[in-house]
C-alpha cells in the first residue's frame, strides 16, 4: 500500500491519464480519499458502463494523494454470487481449489475476476475504437498474491495484456520465519507443498506460485526476497524494484536539524512525565532509541533489540557513563487502557510545569516594580515564602515509592506478551542505576494520543536512532523514513534496505547506517555487534551527532523514486516487449537502460566514504565521526546544521550532496 501510493506522483508524471489504478471498493476509505467522477477515456467510459450494465458496482475518480491518480474500484460484494462460478473457472483453468472457509481466499478470487473481466472488456472497447492491439499495448501490474487471481486468469483466458508480477514478501517465507526457523540456511531443504499444507496456506501459496509463473516478468524488492523467491516460487526475478519515498528537501541545509530539535522537545516534556520522581538524569544527555512496526516479535528483530539494550545497560554502567538512552518500543498489542500511572506522571508535571511559570511570571512583575521604586531587588523580595510553600507541595508531589512504568498501557494478558517477558527476563526495569531505560508503548502513534500526541514522523524526527534488526525484512520501509528524515539507523543484511546500502555505499556506517550481520553470524555475535553499534553511537557528542545527520540526510536522494521508478519502468518495457517485440526492432533489452529482463538488480551505483570522513586504514567502526573525549560533549549549536559542525565538513557539503546527486543519476 505505502509503495502503490508514494509511487503515484511519479507514475502519473510519467504516464498521465494513461495511469489507472484498480482496486477493491472500500467506502469508509472513500469518504475522505476519493473524489467521485468519470473517467475522460472514451474506452474506459465504456468498459466500466459496460461492468455496471452487468450488475457489478464500480466506483470512478481520483484517488486524493500525490499525482491526483485515476481509479476503478470494484465493490466485490455486489458480484459474491458468482463466487462459485469464479471459482469452477479457477480449477477447470489452473487447477487450483480454494476452501469455502477462507473468507480472504474468497474475496481475492471476486476481485482477481473482476479485473480480469475489466481487461478484456478494455481490451475489446479498445479494438471497437479502432486502436489496434498490436501497436496499442496495455500493461497490467498486479502486486501481491492477493491480486494474482487476475493475472492467472487474464493469461488463462489469452487476454493481448502484458502482464507484470510483484511480490513484496513471499507468503511461505513469512510464515516459516515466524515460526523461529533457521531459514536463509536452509532455503534449498524446504519441503514446499508440506511447509504450506501444514500451515493450512497452500491454496494461497497455489495462487502466489502460479501468479510468478504466469506473468511476463516477475519483480520483487530487494535482493534478498529474490533470493527466497528463487527457492520458495522456483523463479529468478527478471528485475529488482527497490522502494522508494517522496522525498522533500528543504531550503536551508539546517532545517531538518531545527525540526529534529522541536521534535526532541516534546519528547523531552514526556519523558519528563514518565519518569517523574526518578528524574535524576541530564536531558542534554539523553539519546532516544526506537524500534516500530508490526507485532511481528522475532521477525522484527525486537528479541534481538532487548538483549542489544541490556548490553549496553551493562557496557554504560561498567564506564560509569553520564550518557542516558531511552529506548522506545512501538508496537500495536492489545490493551485495555492506557495505564494509570502514566497518566498520573503527566499530570504531576503539568502541574508543576504550570505553577513554575506563574511564579516566575509574578518574579518579573515584583522585579519590575521594584525597579521602577528606584531600589534593587534582594531574594526576600523577589521569591516570597508563598512561592516556597508552593514549590515544596509541586516537589513532595513528585516522590513515588515504585519504579517508572515499562509500559504506558494495561496490556491484556500481559505474562504472556514477548516484549514484556523478555524486558522483564533481562531485568530493565528502570531501576535508578540502569543507564538505559525502556518505554513500550503497544499502540501506534497520532496526534490525538492523549500521553504522547506526535505523529510518527514528528516523533522519528526527535530521535536520534531507529533500530530495526530485522530476520525477515523484504524491503523495510521504517529505517528507510529515518533516512529520509535524517535519522541513523540500524538495519541488517537480511532486510532490503540493509543489502540495498550495502551495495550502493561503501561504508555505510560513515554515512549513519549501520548493518548488523545476522545473515552469516549466530544470534549472539548479532547481539554483540547491535549492543556495539549502539554503545559507539552513545559515545559521540552532540556536534558528531549533528555531522552524523547531515550526512544521513544526503542518502535520501538515493532512496527517492525520482531514482528508483526507473526499475518499475523498466519491468513495464521488458513485459511489453515480451508480447509486442515488434514494437522494439533490435534493441529489445536495452529498453528503458541495462538490466532489463536480466535478473540483476540496481545498477552498481557505489557512493564512497563522506569526503569530511577522517581518513583511516581501519574499517567501517573507525571511519565513523571521532568519539568524543572523556568529559566532553561540545553542546554545539542545537539548531543548526552548518554551525554545528567542523569547518571541513562545512566545506565539503556541497560537494558530498553533488557527489551523491550525481552517482544516483
Amino acid at each position: 500500500y505505502t509503495v502503490i501510493r508514494t509511487k503515484a506522483g511519479v507514475s502519473v508524471d510519467e504516464l498521465k491519464d494513461h495511469y489507472v489504478l484498480l482496486g477493491p471498493y472500500n467506502e469508509h476509505c472513500c469518504r475522505t480519499e476519493l473524489e467521485y467522477g468519470e473517467p475522460s477515456n472514451e474506452a474506459l467510459q465504456r468498459t466500466v458502463q459496460a461492468m455496471r450494465s452487468a450488475g457489478c458496482k464500480v466506483v470512478t475518480g481520483r484517488w486524493l494523494i500525490e499525482g491526483y491518480p485515476n481509479v476503478v474500484l470494484f465493490d466485490v460484494g455486489t458480484s459474491a454470487h458468482r463466487l462459485d462460478e469464479f471459482k469452477h473457472e479457477l480449477w477447470e483453468k489452473a487447477h487450483i481449489g480454494i476452501p469455502y472457509h477462507d473468507r480472504e481466499s474468497n474475496d481475492a478470487i471476486i476481485f482477481g475476476a473482476l479485473v480480469a473481466w475489466f481487461l478484456g472488456e478494455f481490451r475489446s472497447q479498445l479494438a471497437n475504437l479502432g486502436d489496434d492491439p498490436a501497436s496499442v499495448p496495455i500493461t497490467a501490474h498486479f502486486h501481491e498474491w492477493l491480486t494474482g487471481v487476475g493475472l492467472i486468469l487474464a493469461r488463462c483466458r489469452r487476454l493481448p495484456v502484458s502482464t507484470v508480477f510483484t511480490t513484496h514478501a513471499t507468503l511461505l517465507g513469512r510464515y516459516l520465519c515466524a515460526g523461529h526457523v533457521d531459514f536463509y540456511n536452509n532455503l534449498d531443504k524446504f519441503n514446499i507443498d508440506k511447509e504450506a499444507g501444514d500451515r493450512n496456506i497452500y491454496h494461497r501459496y497455489c495462487i502466489e506460485r502460479a501468479a510468478v509463473h504466469c506473468s511476463h516478468v516477475f519483480t520483487t524488492v530487494s535482493e534478498i526476497t529474490g533470493l527466497e523467491s528463487q527457492f520458495l516460487l522456483k523463479r529468478v526475478p527478471d528485475v529488482i524494484t527497490p522502494n522508494g519515498l517522496n522525498v522533500v528537501k528543504f531550503a536551508a541545509l539546517h532545517e531538518f536539524q531545527n525540526r529534529h530539535a522541536m521534535a526532541k522537545e516534546k519528547i523531552n516534556r514526556f519523558i519528563q512525565g514518565h519518569f517523574h520522581g526518578h528524574y535524576d538524569f541530564d536531558m542534554d544527555k539523553v539519546l532516544y532509541f526506537f524500534i516500530a512496526g508490526r507485532y511481528e516479535y522475532s521477525n522484527k528483530g525486537a528479541d534481538v533489540f532487548i538483549e542489544a539494550l541490556s548490553r549496553l545497560n551493562f557496557y554504560l554502567k561498567e564506564i560509569n557513563s553520564a550518557v542516558t538512552v531511552v529506548a522506545f518500543l512501538i508496537f500495536p498489542a492489545r490493551t485495555a487502557s492506557f495505564n494509570v500511572e502514566s497518566f498520573r506522571g503527566q499530570a504531576i508535571v503539568k502541574g508543576m510545569r504550570d505553577t513554575c511559570k506563574q511564579i516566575e511570571q509574578d518574579i518579573g512583575n515584583r522585579m519590575f516594580e521594584l525597579c521602577l521604586q528606584g531600589r534593587i531587588p534582594e531574594g526576600k523580595d523577589i521569591l516570597r515564602q508563598e512561592d516556597v510553600v508552593q514549590l515544596k507541595r509541586c516537589v513532595y508531589g513528585t516522590n513515588r515509592t515504585h519504579l517508572p512504568p515499562i509500559c504506558t498501557h494495561n496490556v491484556i494478558d500481559d505474562s504472556k506478551d514477548p516484549v514484556l517477558a523478555d524486558l522483564r527476563r533481562c531485568q530493565l526495569f528502570n531501576n535508578r542505576s540502569d543507564r538505559v531505560k525502556v518505554v513500550f508503548h503497544p499502540e501506534f502513534l497520532n496526534s490525538s494520543n492523549p500521553l504522547l500526541p506526535m505523529d510518527y514522523e514528528e516523533f522519528v524526527r526527535g530521535c536520534h536512532l531507529g533500530v530495526f534488526p530485522s530476520y525477515y525484512e523484504p524491503w523495510g520501509y521504517t529505517p528507510a523514513e529515518c533516512t529520509v528524515l535524517g535519522i541513523p539507523s540500524v538495519s541488517t543484511n537480511l532486510s532490503g534496505f540493509g543489502c540495498f546500502m550495502e551495495q550502493h555505499i561503501e561504508d555505510p556506517a560513515s554515512y549513519g547506517i549501520y548493518v548488523v550481520d545476522r545473515r552469516y553470524r549466530s544470534g549472539e555475535e548479532s547481539v554483540q555487534q547491535l549492543a556495539q553499534f549502539m554503545f559507539d553511537f552513545t559515545q559521540l557528542n552532540r556536534r558528531q551527532r549533528i555531522i552524523l545527520r547531515n550526512r544521513t540526510e544526503r542518502l535520501s536522494e538515493l532512496l527517492d523514486w525520482k531514482n528508483l521508478a526507473i526499475y518499475y519502468r523498466k519491468a513495464r518495457l521488458a513485459a511489453v516487449s515480451a508480447t509486442h517485440p515488434a514494437l522494439f526492432k533490435d534493441s529489445v533489452r536495452e529498453v528503458g537502460g541495462a538490466g532489463v529482463g536480466t535478473g540483476k538488480g540496481p545498477s552498481s551505483i557505489i557512493l564512497s566514504r563522506p569526503l569530511s570522513a577522517v581518513a583511516s586504514p581501519m574499517g567501517s567502526r573507525a571511519s565513523t565521526p571521532h568519539h568524543s573525549n572523556p568529559g566532553s560533549d561540545d553542546e554545539g549549536d542545537t539548531g543548526t546544521g552548518a554551525g554545528a559542525v567542523s569547518s571541513e565538513d562545512e566545506v565539503d557539503e556541497d560537494a558530498e550532496r553533488a557527489e551523491l546527486s550525481s552517482r544516483s543519476n
